[in-house]
């Protein structure tokens, strides 16, 4: 069993982040990220939203966000049921309108199979029924995300080594985003406190000082000497 909410700051307060810079790169409110830091669970709007937030923001921190959630689970969660208190509005049932949208649904239902049939035996011909074609979902690109916090930053970015195509070389000002497609960068960041990266949707941890050389892949961060 461990402190849910000094763990997360601890981690905040090490890679020299404040309120602000958090929300812009989480998305998430400044007083629900001090409120998961205070564990003030109440103030978040439910249980489920508080898991979410606690994921999001323990991965962002670069730590195990199902860790954190398994914890709050084991002192809040009771027999599959949350335990804070929920606000969810009441709801009021008509069911002389669930009739109608159901009765609606079906008539709809039978229209189109008539429209089928009809189409089938009266336009298709020899070659049958023509079936529409079937959508295809191209995959999420894998890239590296990166956008101004504070006060910005001076920034290099190369494909893949020191010596690689330049993709991004300027002064990063605060709230510009970029998104490099590729799987390994070189960085080179004057402020590391600046900017706030993620590669392959995990956030990049860059070490403390100035003139910051790395080198990044979605599975480890290379710090380079000399």
């Amino acid at each position: 069993m461990f402190e849910i909410g000094n763990s997360l700051r601890e981690a905040r307060v090490r890679q020299g982040l404040d309120f602000p810079q958090v929300e812009l790169a989480t998305k998430i409110r400044a007083k629900y990220i001090r409120a998961l830091e205070e564990e003030h669970f109440e103030v978040l709007p439910s249980g489920t939203y508080i898991k979410g937030f606690m994921r999001s923001y323990a991965e962002f921190l670069g730590l195990d966000g199902q860790l954190y959630v398994d914890e709050y689970n084991s002192r809040h969660v009771v027999e599959g049921f949350d335990d804070m208190p929920q606000r969810r509005p009441r709801v009021r049932h008509d069911r002389g309108i669930e009739r109608k949208v159901v009765l609606l649904a079906l008539a709809g239902i039978a229209g189109v199979t008539a429209l089928v049939i009809v189409a089938w035996k009266y336009g298709g011909g020899n070659g049958g029924p023509t079936l529409p074609p079937v959508a295809t979902h191209k995959p999420a690109q894998v890239g590296l995300r990166f956008v101004g916090v504070g006060t910005g930053t001076y920034l290099e970015i190369r494909r893949g080594s020191s010596t690689g195509r330049f993709l991004f070389q300027g002064t990063l000002q605060p709230g510009d985003k970029n998104f490099l497609v590729g799987k390994r960068f070189w960085l080179t960041v004057r402020r590391p406190a600046g900017v706030v990266f993620k590669l392959a949707g995990k956030p990049v941890l860059l070490p403390a000082g100035r003139n910051v050389k790395v080198i990044v892949t979605p599975t480890k961060t290379t710090r380079i000497t000399g």
